[in-house]
């Protein structure tokens, strides 16, 4: 959730600095302009699946899988953490160069990490529900905030070489946790019990050890202490690619190897998961691998078509541009309004009593077709009602930063 640059303020882009084209300005932050376009797409999809009609209704694509395997939607919060690992290193270098220190930088991680982590606190609690002996701990902004602050650390203190090896001890030392050492309680997996089982894992003993009463799930939570661990490789996935991006090499050859490292990425994972199977909720080193490969594919196609054939005029890459340049905005305002619309009560005259959201998609929504594409309209509506306060900001310049 890459916002546009690093600073923590509302910034009005002057007109002279908005560039030739009204349609596309140019990258804010030195970043590539594909980056911000594929940042937007993929915050476009995170407010899809996070707000569906009728969940349970809703196409296989948009849902998350149940536990092992993957669905489509299992891999945007992936997308998003490479994205913001690629942010990261253009936002750093770009104030390095300017003659900024390491430990100046290191600051503003500090208080960007403090904000990000409140504020994802604030959002589970909202608009009632702020009880301490229950308002949920870790979270989607909780989460990034702790991959931000230690792959910072990792750029601003280490070279390629350091950030390689992270992402390898990651992946490893996650998947030495998770199928060697035994659950108290429980036992060994794969002996005891089965590998990765639901409820007798490392992970959710973990959290209910720090957290119990603050969980997504009851017993445990899909953004878990222990899985930040991996999660943080798939940062460094984006940081690596980002140090690729801004070396001397080719643009074809910088598409070329990344197409590679992608498929060879989707591969591993696929051949990993034999062994520690793809996972989502426990952020599994099979997932990382299979989703890192596939947000590269995606970033190489974005760079191949906005940034090495030129085509910034395109009509199609303005809306994702428009949500990409504000994305922390935009997904803030949608948590907000779906948390809202959930709270508020309509009393019926046949005594049945629903939130905003059901009589909102019952009464417009769900007349129009069957369930399943009912709830994919109230999805496209909602993404659309975003990208319009989005548009708003984009139309005035205005850019919402941490």
């Amino acid at each position: 959730m890459g916002p546009a640059t690093s600073q923590t303020d509302v910034e009005v882009l002057p007109r002279a600095a908005r560039g030739q084209s009204e349609e596309l300005p140019p990258p804010l932050g030195g970043r590539l302009l594909s980056l911000d376009v594929f940042r937007g797409i993929t915050i476009a999809a995170m407010i899809l699946v996070n707000n569906a009609g009728d969940g349970d209704a809703a196409y296989w694509p948009l849902k998350h899988a149940r536990w092992n395997g993957w669905t489509p939607t299992d891999l945007i919060f992936p997308f998003f953490l490479f994205i913001v690992g690629v942010s990261m290193v253009f936002s750093f270098s770009s104030r390095l160069r300017r003659g900024e220190s390491r430990w100046h930088l290191m600051a503003h991680v500090l208080k960007r990490t403090a904000i990000l982590f409140a504020l994802g606190v604030l959002l589970n609690g909202f608009p009632n529900q702020y009880h301490l002996a229950s308002i949920r701990i870790e979270g989607v902004l909780q989460r990034i905030a702790l991959c931000y602050l230690f792959s910072s650390m990792l750029i601003l203190w280490s070279d390629w070489r350091g950030r390689v090896f992270a992402i390898v001890a990651c992946l490893i030392g996650y998947w030495v946790l998770m199928r060697f050492v035994p659950v108290p309680g429980f036992g060994v997996p794969t002996q005891a019990i089965p590998l990765l089982d639901p409820d007798r894992n490392l992970t959710a003993w973990l959290d209910r050890k720090l957290f119990m009463g603050h969980l997504y799930e009851g017993i445990r939570d899909p953004e878990g202490v222990l899985s930040t661990i991996p999660a943080i490789a798939t940062t460094l996935i984006g940081v690596v690619t980002a140090e690729w991006l801004r070396s001397g090499a080719s643009s074809r050859r910088k598409v070329a190897s990344m197409m590679a490292l992608g498929v060879a990425g989707v591969v591993a994972g696929k051949v990993f998961n034999l062994w520690f199977p793809i996972n989502k909720k426990l952020w599994t080193s099979s997932y990382v691998l299979f989703a890192g490969g596939s947000a590269l594919i995606c970033l190489a196609l974005c760079y191949w078509l906005l940034d090495l054939q030129q085509r910034r005029g395109r009509r199609w890459a303005v809306p994702a541009l428009v949500l990409g340049t504000n994305a922390i905005a935009a997904y803030v305002f949608s948590e907000l309004l779906a948390k809202a619309l959930d709270a508020g009560r309509v009393h019926l005259s046949s005594g049945q009593i629903l939130s905003w959201q059901q009589f909102i998609y019952q009464r417009l929504f769900a007349p129009l077709a069957k369930a399943p594409m009912a709830s994919l309209l109230y999805s496209l509506v909602y993404v659309l009602l975003c990208w319009e306060v989005s548009w708003m900001l984009y139309r005035k310049r205005i850019f919402i930063k941490i």
